[in-house]
């Protein structure tokens, strides 16, 4: 029997690329779609600017958005999955869970809070157990899950395997797909023949997620991990997938074989939208690159690439597509952890 899902804030960039991968999903099934107060009432196929790169599926495009609200969406739905601004998000994201409902949220806001759990099933599954400590102390009866920022995801799988050989810095500089900042984030007069080395909030978002990703979990509080983390974030004119340049200062001094070695046997989970190999590896110089590589394990896999010994460590890039693994492929897959472990 299929677990009935809804998506908060279903017409924007990362609520289609929800639909388009919770249509086919032999799990969920979406029975409840939310937008603004404008779009209420309207069928989907009136309410959402299509983008996708998929045609809207009929039953889906005939169904009626309701207000982003809990008394406008019916009570046996089991999860939300929420795409929803931030400032919206913060707003409405805690009545949805003092209401009972699970919420798998790509939203910004309440990442880094303490009693909710920032999770990449593959990296740290068990800080899901944050759920009952949020729980007893905010008295929910729903719960909330956090994905990171999309910049975030595709750099902390690497970080997690060369955390093998004692993590102490990480530096990193971004290359930024426009899709990121949704479709009416960047203008063409903007990026066209241009890069933007500034991304409001990317930085912060990039140096505290990724140490509490990385973080161990005691059984009542995450504890960040001790690695101080630089970023600088810039949006350049690629449409998916984001592009990282990455130095990371090491205790150890492993060599770039052990290295990739570190990377490609780094484990996966048994989750319907985990790749089977999380971390591809490249042996070529230029790759990994945006619009070879971004699609690699349906969308859901990191690559990595350009790896070379520093004098405190190793260089490398890596890749990941920025809506896919970065966004509602996370809300989606951290939904099915959900699922397997028993909160829906």
């Amino acid at each position: 029997m299929s677990t009935r899902v809804g998506v908060l804030g279903a017409t924007g960039a990362v609520g289609q690329r929800l639909i388009q991968l919770l249509v086919p999903h032999q799990e969920f099934e979406i029975a409840a779609l939310t937008a603004s107060s404008s779009s209420a009432g309207k069928t989907y196929r009136d309410a959402a600017k299509w983008r996708v790169n998929t045609p809207i599926p009929d039953d889906i495009a005939d169904l009626t958005v309701v207000e982003t609200d809990p008394g406008a969406v019916q009570n046996d739905v089991d999860l939300l999955f929420s795409s929803l601004p931030s400032d919206i998000g913060a707003a409405v994201e805690p009545e949805f869970v003092e209401d009972g409902y699970v919420v798998s949220s790509n939203s910004s806001n309440g990442r880094m809070d303490e009693d909710i759990p920032l999770t990449i099933p593959e990296i740290n599954a068990d800080h899901l157990g944050l759920l009952e400590v949020q729980r007893d102390e905010r008295g929910w009866d729903g719960a909330l899950l956090k994905n990171p920022n999309c910049s975030t995801i595709t750099m902390v799988p690497t970080l997690a395997a060369l955390d093998e050989f004692g993590l102490e810095r990480v530096d990193v500089s971004t290359l930024q797909a426009v899709s990121g900042a949704g479709y009416s984030g960047v203008t063409s007069m903007e990026i066209l023949d241009n890069v933007i080395p500034h991304i409001g909030g990317e930085e912060k978002k990039m140096e505290t997620e990724s140490r509490k990703l990385l973080g161990d979990f005691d059984g009542a509080e995450v504890n960040l991990h001790d690695a101080d983390v630089s970023a600088s974030c810039n949006r350049v004119p690629t449409l998916d997938g984001h592009l990282e340049n990455v130095w990371a200062d090491l205790e150890a001094d492993p060599s770039v074989e052990a290295v990739a070695e570190s990377f490609e046997s780094y484990p996966g989970v048994d989750l319907p939208s985990s790749p089977e190999q999380l971390i591809e590896v490249f042996e070529e110089p230029d790759r990994p690159q945006p619009r070879m590589d971004r699609m690699l394990g349906d969308g859901m896999a990191v690559s990595a690439g350009g790896i070379e010994s520093t004098t405190h460590g190793v260089q490398y890039n890596c890749l990941a597509h920025n809506t896919m693994r970065g966004a509602a492929g996370a809300s989606v897959l951290n939904g099915e952890l959900l699922l397997e472990e028993g909160f829906l």
